[in-house]
């Protein structure tokens, strides 16, 4: 792995969340905070472990900051709509700085953290941080999938469109 894999995950991140951040403006409150069956409840509440995950966990264990002993996976930060999403579409840029200070030498070394249940865990770096693109990909299609149910439009997050446009077929 080098760091320019990294770089096209972390555009990707950004790219994605922003273009399902568009689509779920056009979504009602109502349906936005509805439970709808999905391992956190509800968009609203997939999109607040998305942000306590890749956010108030994984990038602070990253870049050593420290993490708030009241903050769990299912730990609802922000209910109102358009405060959520604009603190996902800040929060994925974040990794951009995180990577801009990143060296390739860190990617052979483990990651030594405690989950949120308090356990030590040692894990190899470059896997643990590609775990964290992975994770949001795997959240944008469970909400992607909901909003088909629910009869909005879905916007292409396929990775290969982001590519595309931009390489200027877009």
């Amino acid at each position: 792995m080098d760091i320019k894999q990294f770089e096209v995950l972390v555009r990707y991140n950004i790219w994605a969340t922003e273009r399902l951040t568009h689509a779920l403006k056009n979504i009602s409150d109502q349906d936005f905070s509805r439970p709808c069956g999905l391992f956190f409840n509800s968009i609203c509440g997939t999109l607040n472990h998305l942000l306590v995950g890749e956010h108030y966990f994984w990038y602070r264990r990253f870049t050593n900051l420290p993490i708030a002993s009241d903050i769990q996976l299912s730990t609802v930060i922000e209910t109102d709509k358009n405060k959520l999403l604009n603190l996902l579409n800040q929060s994925t840029r974040y990794w951009n700085k995180f990577l801009n200070q990143f060296v390739d030498k860190d990617f052979p070394k483990q990651l030594d953290y405690l989950t949120s249940t308090g356990k030590a865990m040692s894990l190899p770096y470059a896997e643990t941080l590609m775990h964290v693109f992975h994770h949001g990909t795997h959240h944008r299609g469970q909400v992607t999938a909901i909003l088909t149910s629910m009869g909005y439009p879905c916007p292409e997050l396929d990775m290969v469109y982001m590519i595309a446009e931009e390489a200027g077929y877009v």
